[in-house]
């Protein structure tokens, strides 16, 4: 005899449209404009470099997963994603080793042992990104040692914006213009310091689509361009220079690393903000936002209890 079954889930009963692999395709659309940028600019290079990222990350799941014993989620997109922050945010001309290990730590480290997609508390590309520049040196022994790097390699150096923001708006040095900022400036640094402009160019279509919130990039944005000024420093070139637009839009918005309010989005984005300034102004400039948003995502539990979201359908008591 057949019988009804009654499925009963606690409200509310609301569903949505978008799902993981949906917004992150989203987020691979929202970066396409800054990696072609990236690709006119530094060319061979930069596809090189996208490629290798790309596909070290997918083998990097399937790897970790296979260890595990977990089932591969390569559908979701996740991995590309990651492989691509992390090719974005690494010189151009950086050894092919440094960015196989880099992104290996990015997925197989921040984000499959913590236990994947989700449960992860810092910023995949920008964990696997901070590794490799802080073990940069003992990597470069441990592969000239083997013959893969040549001896005494340290990475491709080169001038960067972030220098003349180093030595102040007033200094002599040679330095790109706010719209060579904005529209490309190929003499150095990450792939995506290619234009400010492209990058805000994806992140509209991801406030477009709802993949993201206004709040976090703004308190970021606002917070670096006041506070520079505030310590002499150029607010304009500072927002503009040193991959912020990108931090702020595409790494510190990710839903598992920020906050799930309103006030606490805004406190994690004023922190952050706050860290970008005083590393570049009283540390070294380089890798000034990822170093930010990883302190900021170490902040998120507890800002998370702090600003407790409201129970749906709660009453305040009269």
């Amino acid at each position: 005899m057949a019988t009804n079954k009654l499925i009963v889930t606690p409200p509310p009963h609301l569903r949505a449209k978008e799902n993981i692999p949906i917004s992150m395709r989203d987020v691979l659309i929202a970066l396409s404009p800054a990696v072609v940028a990236a690709l006119v600019v530094f060319t061979w290079n930069a596809l090189f470099n996208i490629a290798l990222c790309t596909v070290v990350a997918i083998l990097s799941e399937l790897l970790m997963r296979k260890l595990m014993k977990r089932k591969p989620t390569l559908n979701d997109y996740s991995a590309v994603v990651t492989g691509v922050l992390v090719a974005m945010v690494m010189p151009a001309k950086i050894h092919w080793v440094m960015l196989v290990i880099a992104t290996f730590v990015a997925v197989g480290i921040a984000k499959e042992l913590m236990g994947g997609l989700g449960r992860n508390l810092f910023n995949p590309a920008l964990f696997g990104f901070v590794f490799v520049w802080l073990c940069s040196g003992f990597i470069a022994s441990w592969a000239g040692n083997l013959g893969i790097l040549p001896a005494g390699f340290d990475g491709a150096v080169a001038a960067t914006p972030l220098a003349y923001l180093k030595h102040g708006t007033f200094s002599s040095m040679p330095h790109p213009s706010y719209l060579g900022l904005l529209f490309g400036h190929p003499r150095g640094g990450a792939l995506v310091e290619v234009g400010s402009f492209w990058v805000l160019l994806g992140a509209a279509y991801l406030l477009y689509r709802g993949v993201i919130r206004a709040a976090i990039p703004t308190a970021i944005v606002l917070t670096v361009l006041l506070l520079s000024y505030i310590l002499g420093k150029d607010g304009v070139y500072a927002i503009l220079a040193g991959g912020v637009m990108l931090g702020a839009f595409f790494m510190a918005t990710d839903w598992v690393t920020s906050p799930m309010t309103l006030f606490g989005q805004i406190v994690f984005g004023v922190i952050i903000g706050v860290c970008i300034v005083l590393i570049r102004t009283y540390g070294a400039p380089s890798g000034a936002v990822a170093f930010s948003i990883l302190i900021g995502n170490a902040f998120v539990p507890l800002l998370d209890k702090v600003f407790k979201p409201q129970r749906f359908g709660a009453v305040a008591a009269a």
